[in-house]
């Protein structure tokens, strides 16, 4: 399924929209919930983003029961698997009108670690989230739909997680 890109300034609402989707998945989740997480370009004040909300359920289970399932599609959701990532359940809302991904990792997975630090790294470096809204931005010029624009993407996404990962060891090292 083609999805447009739709790419916008950021919105002081997102903050609203994870809060109050939060306060649903909590209910779902329960005492198997370890954190919500707010990540992605949507978390980010000044950085461009697609108007797709990123949150991350961090839960004590490896498998997503069938209760939970059910209880997302009911709220909307979609669930799409594991989505490229072996461990992680991608659940996500609005059809073409994408609002939400909810992703669903066990406590520990590795990949927990790489979005969080890349949000906080994006959070304290202005510059970063200035030179990777105008990349996205040129490249939402050049391509029309995600099925394009994602790959596109990915090269430059890979060097700026390399520098937050650097920069968190670094922090953990002082």
């Amino acid at each position: 399924m083609e999805i447009k890109v739709r790419l916008m300034p950021h919105q002081r609402e997102w903050v609203l929209l994870f809060t109050e989707e939060s306060a649903r998945l909590r209910q779902i989740f329960g005492p198997a919930l370890v954190a919500l997480e707010h990540f992605g370009s949507t978390a980010v004040p000044g950085m461009m983003a697609k108007p797709v909300i990123d949150i991350m359920a961090i839960v004590r289970t490896r498998e997503v029961p069938e209760k939970w399932a059910q209880l997302l599609q009911s709220l909307g959701y979609h669930n799409a698997g594991e989505w490229g990532i072996a461990g992680r359940r991608l659940f996500r809302k609005g059809g073409e009108n994408r609002s939400h991904h909810l992703h669903v990792y066990p406590e520990g997975h590795p990949e927990i670690r790489r979005h969080l630090v890349l949000r906080d790294y994006l959070l304290t470096h202005p510059q970063e989230v200035e030179a990777y809204s105008a990349v996205k931005w040129e490249l939402a010029r050049r391509y029309d739909d995600t099925e394009d624009y994602s790959p596109a993407k990915k090269p430059y996404v890979r060097a700026l997680e390399q520098r937050a990962l650097s920069w968190a060891d670094k922090q953990g090292a002082e």
